[in-house]
């Protein structure tokens, strides 16, 4: 595919140009340094074709443009719809916080796959995570941002990212501890049933995740083997499966289908599958439901296993005096061959892939090979299929964290084949969309984040911020004209401050510079850059950053070398504390000290992206000095940042 073009000015061009417009492909964009840019006219041809609007010749433009426009412009009030259930509503609900008081609280992110606690299976639990939030509630603590628990493939264990997941509707089953099936006796007995060694993969420093997944999977399907009928017959089953209908059908027929399937070596997913299988409401289909009907009760039985230990974790965080509790993550889009591109056939893309422009900390842009949802449903169908990932997302949660929330707006659209600067902005019902957030917000009582990152169009951060959305401010990027780091006065009311991100570099890595190794050892620089200048640069930003944290009286003396990150990280989360924002989240990296970040964007194995895990099980891990230094720090933050607030304020 050709690479950015100008208009030629001749009538097809023109013509391309406002079928484009009509169908909500912008035809030009601005990247991070302002920099304008127009859509080639083959990236224009190949979305459109996405969208079922064909433009491969002027007939073709026309019949299509005839039916493009039958789509509504945009919403101009997209700002003044109703509001989000706010974090000052939460934590009045919950602690009889004062009213007009602005919340000055704090919590904390993990990735629950990396949780240790005695006694697992190779990857965290909930009931790793149950323990995490007691801790951290018990610190005081209102809320424990938690990495995405949506469904993957059961059958295919080597596609683990947490974010291009099979479906947003239901959860990883690889999440359920066994003992809460039937006690941890039960768990033993299965495993020396079936000749299995967890020993080894609990112990590693990273998750094998085909190991994890087959030592799991067997051990879940015995236990339910052997207590299917209690399990089956308990009211809390009865009631999920009644809740949750056709949707948790569909899934679990999915489950038994891809199994099979790729036991025959059809591994492309639903695509790949024979051409009965495709339809989810064809006869073929409807006949494995009957001839298969143990399987499909086991995936189902998985999936209420999963819900209610997530659930129990959203129990045990309000129960140790968490105000808000579990904050879920709702991933952008889902993989295009898995159970809910399945069985919502009509409302996903087929043909492009949702991504990223080029920009300042990726400037090769990022293909996430993500399937995206169809505007045009969203339209018909009043944004229902939206509503239904939100409420299942947040069936076991306090809040929720709206991943790329500026996906409501608009989505950075890749045609196959191409690569990820040659993409378009795709625009979305953003007002419609944010209606539909902020009912489910108050109906569940639930905060919501939106993670605002990259390339943000003017003014989109005040309709969030209007509609009581909280945005996403990362330290690494809070500059001033000068790229001078804000002092903690300068940061923005309305939203959540954190150090850093699943994606970028820990704050100990950003010290000692390994994300720049990373990027050097797998060529990951865009043309102009080298590892000596980005280290180069990084030298001056920690006496930047350091210098600030001195002005601000978070920390004392001359610079720490780069391989003495701790105090960095100490100085760094009392910053953050005496910030404006109302909620600071310390990602539980910073707050055990780790060099190394989740996940490397640009890569899939070069990386060891969502396998790390913590290097401590829990309770154990939280209790060290240092976490409960930096838990101080945090706190300390909050309190000395604003009047009126008393220590134990959450």
């Amino acid at each position: 595919m050709s690479g950015n073009t100008t208009k030629s000015g001749n009538g097809l061009d023109e013509q391309l140009q406002a079928l484009a417009a009509a169908a909500g492909i912008a035809t030009s964009w601005t990247d991070a340094a302002g920099q304008g840019h127009s859509v080639a006219p083959d990236t224009l041809r190949a979305l459109l074709a996405v969208l079922d609007l064909p433009a491969d010749s002027p007939a073709q433009i026309r019949e299509s443009l005839a039916r493009a426009t039958a789509l509504p412009p945009p919403r101009p009030d997209a700002a003044a719809g109703p509001r989000c259930f706010g974090l000052a509503d939460a934590l009045a609900d919950a602690l009889a916080w004062p009213a007009g008081q602005p919340p000055r609280a704090w919590g904390a992110t993990a990735q629950l796959y990396g949780l240790r606690r005695s006694g697992d299976l190779g990857c965290g639990d909930t009931t790793a995570l149950a323990g995490l939030a007691r801790s951290l509630g018990e610190a005081g603590a209102c809320c424990l941002g938690v990495s995405p628990v949506h469904a993957l493939f059961g059958a295919d264990p080597h596609r683990w990212s947490p974010y291009a997941p099979s479906s947003r509707l239901f959860l990883n089953e690889l999440i359920i501890d066994p003992d809460d099936i039937a006690g941890g006796a039960e768990t033993a007995r299965a495993l020396e049933a079936l000749g299995l060694a967890a020993r080894a993969a609990a112990a590693a420093p990273l998750v094998d995740w085909p190991e994890v997944a087959a030592i799991k999977r067997a051990v879940i399907d015995h236990l339910i083997g052997a207590h299917g009928a209690r399990l089956a017959a308990d009211p809390g089953y009865r009631a999920f499966r009644a809740a949750r209908g056709r949707a948790l059908d569909d899934h679990a027929v999915f489950e038994v289908l891809d199994a099979r399937f790729r036991a025959r070596g059809l591994t492309g997913g639903w695509p790949s599958w024979p051409h009965d299988f495709r339809d989810p409401r064809g006869s073929s289909v409807s006949n494995v439901a009957i001839n298969d009907a143990e399987a499909v009760e086991a995936a189902r039985l998985r999936q209420w296993l999963a819900f209610r230990g997530l659930a129990g974790a959203q129990s045990a965080a309000t129960g140790a005096g968490m105000g808000v509790g579990l904050i879920a993550d709702l991933a952008i889009g889902v993989d295009g061959s898995g159970a809910q591109s399945w069985s919502e056939r009509s409302g996903i893309l087929n043909g492009a892939s949702i991504g990223a422009p080029p920009d300042l900390f990726n400037p090769l842009g990022q293909n996430w090979g993500l399937a995206a949802p169809s505007p045009r449903v969203m339209l018909e169908t009043g944004c229902a299929g939206f509503r239904q990932m939100l409420d299942a997302t947040l069936s076991a949660a306090g809040g929720i964290r709206i991943d790329h929330v500026l996906g409501l707006m608009r989505l950075w659209l890749i045609p196959d084949g191409a690569s990820p600067a040659e993409g378009a902005y795709l625009r979305y019902p953003l007002a419609e969309m944010l209606d539909v957030v902020a009912d489910v917000s108050q109906h569940r009582r639930a905060v919501v984040i939106g993670e605002d990152l990259g390339t943000v169009p003017d003014g989109v951060r005040a309709v969030l911020a209007a509609r009581r959305l909280m945005g996403t401010r990362v330290l690494w990027f809070e500059r001033d004209a000068a790229q001078d780091f804000r002092a903690p006065e300068a940061w923005e009311d309305g939203i959540t401050a954190t150090t850093t991100t699943h994606d970028l570099p820990t704050t100990a890595g950003w010290w000692r510079g390994l994300d720049i190794a990373w990027r050097d050892r797998l060529s990951l620089f865009g043309p102009g850059e080298t590892a000596a200048l980005a280290q180069e640069a990084r030298r001056t930003d920690r006496t930047r950053l350091w210098t600030a944290f001195t002005r601000a009286g978070t920390a004392t003396g001359p610079d720490p070398a780069p391989d003495r990150p701790g105090p960095v990280i100490d100085a760094a989360l009392d910053f953050l504390g005496r910030s404006r924002a109302p909620l600071v989240l310390a990602p539980l990296e910073d707050l055990v000290g780790l060099d190394d970040q989740p996940n490397l964007p640009g890569t899939v194995h070069e990386h060891p992206n969502w396998r790390r895990r913590m290097p401590a099980p829990l309770p154990g891990l939280v209790a060290t000095p240092a976490v409960g230094r930096r838990v101080g720090r945090v706190k300390g933050g909050r309190v000395k940042g604003g009047p009126g607030v008393a220590e134990d304020m959450t």
